[in-house]
């Protein structure tokens, strides 16, 4: 038999979709009714797994 092939996991993948798409962690994480802090490890796992750098890093602004 050949090698079998693994797939990333789909909550993971679902966060990376969505953050891409509202182009904000936090605005993920509203969608998805997830914390924040439950977007950041799951790209992070991806970034692992596929041995690679996702931009992801939000700007903040800030008043002067």
């Amino acid at each position: 038999m050949g090698c079998i092939k693994t797939f990333a996991p789909l909550n993971a993948l679902r966060a990376l979709e969505t953050a891409g798409r509202l182009g904000s962690f936090t605005k993920a994480a509203a969608d998805l009714g997830v914390s924040h802090s439950a977007i950041s490890p799951h790209v992070r796992g991806l970034e692992a797994r596929l041995n690679v750098h996702l931009p992801h890093q939000e700007q903040r602004r800030r008043a002067y």
